[in-house]
């Protein structure tokens, strides 16, 4: 590797470590630092998951969510997509 592009990965690696230090200091969540999706259960009946993608696949009792990370896979009966927006979706059972 030649000279200029070790400065660049030593610059990369400060920045990282900068930023690190000043999201700890305002203990900000790491999902909305990173693009890592959270899963909520909400009792027995409720999913909300943030930081998604796509749905990839939905149905009564199989849906898949695409995500940054990879894809997660929900299995169920009478499964409900009771709400989307561009952060966050919540999967409910039907009743």
């Amino acid at each position: 590797m030649n000279k200029k592009g070790q400065l660049y990965l030593k610059k990369e690696r400060v920045k990282r470590t900068s930023i690190n230090r000043i999201n700890q200091f305002l203990e900000m969540p790491e999902e909305l630092i990173t693009n890592k999706p959270k899963l909520t259960i909400l009792g027995f009946d409720q999913l909300v998951i943030e930081n998604y993608k796509n749905i990839l696949e939905y149905d009564e009792v199989f849906i898949k969510i695409n995500t940054y990370i990879g894809a997660i896979n929900i299995s169920g009966f009478n499964l409900k997509l009771l709400q989307m927006n561009k952060e966050d979706l919540m999967i409910n059972r039907k009743n």
